[in-house]
């Protein structure tokens, strides 16, 4: 799935600390981290980059809820000296949270439920997303962690019930977030968790420092939602499915480069000089990749493997999404009697359709994030493994359909 993450991180080793004395400071030689949900589509590529360190870690923690047979081998390719632990729990568990959090200075909080559709219970999406970081924060406290970032979502800041769009918006860019969604809002309290947390006095007296990424939606190799598009688009003659209008306009990131910009933040909460400009705020994290529709990324990824897409949505936009109202009251008058979750709802359908680009200027002034990988290497690795798994979701398909 992710067989080019051993030969890259070898490459496009940008913006160099030209100071021997600068570059040791924005360093993890030696350094204790905790990745959690470190089996996940982002925190498998953020422990591959760590484990590629030029100056080793001391140890790398993985903790997620079970780790595939894949990942665990990914992980055993790395032959150096950094000590790897994996730790199989509930993000819920605070003992367990306070065993893993012992001894560790560093931690990176990828673990989180997400939820477009509404599949997720309320209670749970909350257990996770918001009680589970508020548990972890207290551990870090506990356990005198020094250094926290947390993974949130462009979801945090909106595209917003009305459909407001932004170009090219930055940290600055004002803005009225007024999603209702379940998931969009369990992000968001976990992300001011993290960010009111930044100051809070150590158990030995030290400060913890903590930060956020705000990713844009993430593609590349193994991501979940590329393959569920591509087995609606297998399922319909090669052709993707319209769910966006082409002049809705976003900017996906690839998944190399958010993990990129983890480590990077992760290296200048280290760095004193770096820390006071990072510390208690967000970044939005985005890379150089051309922007596009949601729909239209799925087609550029493929079209060189003989894919098409729809020429146009299903229905008018505004038929669209009264049609999704419809379902959600369907689904509200069944309640009662049986659980139905529309296949599409308002919420997606506005993220979807609504002009929602960001820039990534403030992450690069502040710790120097430069994506690691250009679009060019993105869009090839990224069709060589939706290529090498076509074959077999066609068996999949052919199956489950039978």
């Amino acid at each position: 799935m992710l067989q080019n993450c051993l030969m890259r991180r070898t490459k496009l080793k940008r913006q160099r600390v030209h100071h021997r004395g600068a570059a040791r400071a924005m360093s993890l030689a030696g350094v204790s981290c905790l990745v959690t949900g470190a089996g996940g589509f982002l925190g498998q590529r953020i422990v591959c980059l760590l484990l590629g360190e030029e100056e080793a870690l001391a140890e790398i923690r993985l903790l997620d809820k079970a780790f595939s047979a894949e990942a665990l081998g990914r992980f055993g390719k790395f032959k150096g000296k950094t000590e790897v632990k994996i730790l199989e729990g509930d993000i819920r568990d605070v003992t367990f949270l306070h065993r893993a959090c012992q001894g560790v200075s560093l931690v990176i909080h990828t673990a989180s439920l997400i939820d477009t559709l509404g599949l997720i219970e309320k209670k749970l999406l909350w257990e996770v997303n918001v009680t589970g970081t508020q548990l972890l924060l207290e551990a870090c406290v506990r356990c005198n962690v020094q250094h926290f970032i947390y993974t949130s979502t462009i979801e945090v800041t909106g595209p917003n019930c009305r459909g407001d769009p932004i170009f090219n918006g930055d940290e600055d860019t004002a803005y009225e977030s007024t999603s209702k969604f379940p998931y969009a809002q369990s992000k968001r309290l976990a992300e001011d968790s993290v960010l009111k947390a930044d100051g809070r006095v150590l158990k030995d007296g030290g400060t913890l420092m903590t930060c956020a990424l705000r990713s844009m939606y993430i593609f590349g190799e193994g991501c979940p939602f590329l393959q569920g598009h591509l087995d609606k688009c297998l399922l319909n003659k090669n052709i993707y499915l319209r769910f966006s209008r082409k002049e809705a306009l976003v900017n996906p990131v690839y998944v190399g480069n958010i993990a990129w910009a983890h480590v990077q933040a992760a290296k200048a909460l280290r760095a004193p000089q770096k820390a006071k400009h990072v510390r208690g705020k967000f970044y939005y994290i985005s890379d150089d990749t051309p922007h596009m529709s949601y729909a239209d990324l799925n087609y550029e990824l493929t079209k060189d493997l003989g894919f098409g897409i729809e020429p146009r949505l299903p229905m008018p936009l505004t038929v669209l999404y009264y049609f999704s109202l419809l379902l959600e009251i369907v689904s509200f008058l069944l309640r009662p009697f049986v659980r139905y979750v529309p296949s599409t709802n308002r919420h997606l359908v506005t993220l979807l359709n609504t002009p929602f680009t960001f820039s990534y200027r403030k992450a690069q002034q502040d710790f120097g994030y430069v994506p690691r990988y250009t679009w060019e290497e993105a869009k090839q690795g990224t069709g060589e493994w939706i290529a090498s798994v076509i074959p077999q979701r066609r068996v999949h398909l052919q199956s489950s359909t039978a």
